[in-house]
């Protein structure tokens, strides 16, 4: 048994919905989740300034004493997971929209996605959409402004619902009756989506099967904490600890203690 915590990185406040998930697989492992608001969102950061920056954030985790890492963010996996498995040494789960499994659900067999530039861009997901031609049509879009947003808090504001409107609409228009969350702010807005667009459109998040591979892995490994263990968490963030620990209460209904931490120095943009 193994009581060090698991580390979940994001960018920003986007991987609190996949620790939500972790949260509710696994409740007696405690987690240290780390966000860097200071740079956040990365969605259109250069590429080469995602996977370092990453590698830093994933080097001041293991320093704290993570055993496993969670990259709850799809631009940092994307730009990076492949980086970090080669210099790591501990597993590492990173996260990919669930384009297989929108393919498998869709009647109409068009499928929309909802993701950052920079994930559209990667040659990872490049690779994920080629293996399924032929399965079915992806609308991509990329939901700029969409990740500023919900950090500050707005989930179903006006802005909101018109950034969405613009993108959801070329999808209805060609027949999606599926939408891939393919950032994993974006499961925050499924209320929001359900309200405008009713069940027009089935919704596709990972987060719940990214918490089922990291309990394979902690298994595999022999990583797992005790099944009575209790949990301590930790919330660090490179910006604004404060607002840290206001989203997580907002957006989780999760009342935690939070630090600023200092990771220095970044690479150049």
């Amino acid at each position: 048994m193994n009581p060090a915590p698991i580390g979940v990185f994001d960018s920003g406040l986007g991987g609190l919905s996949v620790l939500r998930e972790i949260r509710a697989l696994l409740p007696h492992e405690s987690v240290l989740y780390l966000a860097d608001s200071k740079y956040a969102p990365y969605g259109e950061k250069p590429e080469k300034f995602v996977e370092a920056r990453t590698l830093q954030a994933c080097e001041w985790l293991i320093a704290q004493g993570c055993k496993a890492l969670v990259i709850a963010c799809n631009t940092a996996t994307g730009h990076a997971v492949e980086l970090l498995r080669k210099q790591l040494p501990l597993p590492i789960i990173g996260v990919e929209p669930g384009l297989k499994p929108a393919a498998a659900a869709s009647r109409s067999k068009v499928v929309g996605v909802l993701a950052t530039a920079n994930t559209l861009k990667s040659a990872k997901f490049a690779r994920l959409l080629a293996s399924l031609d032929g399965e079915s049509r992806f609308i991509c879009e990329a939901g700029l402004g969409l990740v500023s947003l919900i950090e500050q808090g707005d989930i179903d504001g006006p802005a909101v619902r018109e950034r969405l409107d613009t993108y959801l609409t070329p999808m209805l228009e060609a027949g999606a009756d599926t939408l891939v969350l393919g950032c994993t702010h974006y499961p925050f807005l499924s209320g929001t989506i359900r309200a405008m667009v009713g069940d027009q459109l089935a919704l596709v998040d990972t987060g719940s099967a990214i918490a089922r591979q990291l309990a394979r892995k902690l298994a595999e490994h022999k990583l797992a904490a005790a099944p009575d263990a209790t949990p301590h968490d930790r919330f660090a963030s490179t910006k604004d600890a404060a607002h840290l620990r206001a989203m997580a209460a907002t957006l989780l209904q999760v009342e935690a203690d939070a630090e600023t931490v200092v990771i220095e120095p970044a690479p150049a943009l």
